[in-house]
């Protein structure tokens, strides 16, 4: 049991281990075949202790997108839903909003983080990503860009390392 004021580092070593992930790839052109991003999170969280507990690819469709979320935020074992494209802006792009309606509470700092840390990649190309994080259901749900390098960057710099932690909090 932690005191109010406890640090984010007690936080963590009081958080579970393993999160069961539910992966969703957002793509009117790629296949399960032709899935690098989704593969490199499914690899990623893999290898950081995480369970993958199923992973599919679905069309750019708000409703069939929101209804996959929200099923998977209801499994047994599903503690996170990742998703990865149609986060962009064109008019195809429509996961941010299909998502966003979803959420129960938002965690903008995500978005923002990602976005500096992209800045430092891409330059101001960084604006165009709505990448975001929150919860449904309890779940942590994160929209993240189609490109492998963008996934590549948001797992590693920030949400393997608070994963855990970020499970524990929404599960309190």
């Amino acid at each position: 049991m932690s005191t109010p004021d406890a640090t984010p580092r007690e936080h963590r070593a009081t958080a579970p281990k393993q999160v069961g992930c539910f992966v969703l790839t957002v793509s009117d052109t790629k296949t399960a075949e032709s899935d690098t991003s989704g593969a490199l999170i499914r690899e990623l969280l893999t290898a950081a202790g995480h369970r993958v507990v199923d992973s599919w690819v679905v069309r750019d469709e708000p409703a069939e997108v929101a209804r996959i979320v929200r099923d998977a935020c209801a499994r047994d074992g599903v503690d996170a839903v990742v998703l990865t494209g149609g986060t962009g802006i064109t008019s195809r792009d429509s996961t941010y909003e299909a998502v966003d309606a979803l959420l129960d509470k938002r965690l903008p700092g995500f978005g923002e983080l990602f976005r500096m840390l992209s800045f430092q990649e891409i330059g101001p190309a960084a604006m165009l990503s709505r990448a975001q994080l929150g919860l449904h259901a309890r779940r942590i749900v994160v929209s993240l860009p189609g490109s492998p390098q963008a996934c590549r960057l948001a797992l590693e710099k920030l949400l393997i390392p608070e994963l855990g932690h970020l499970l524990r909090e929404a599960s309190r």
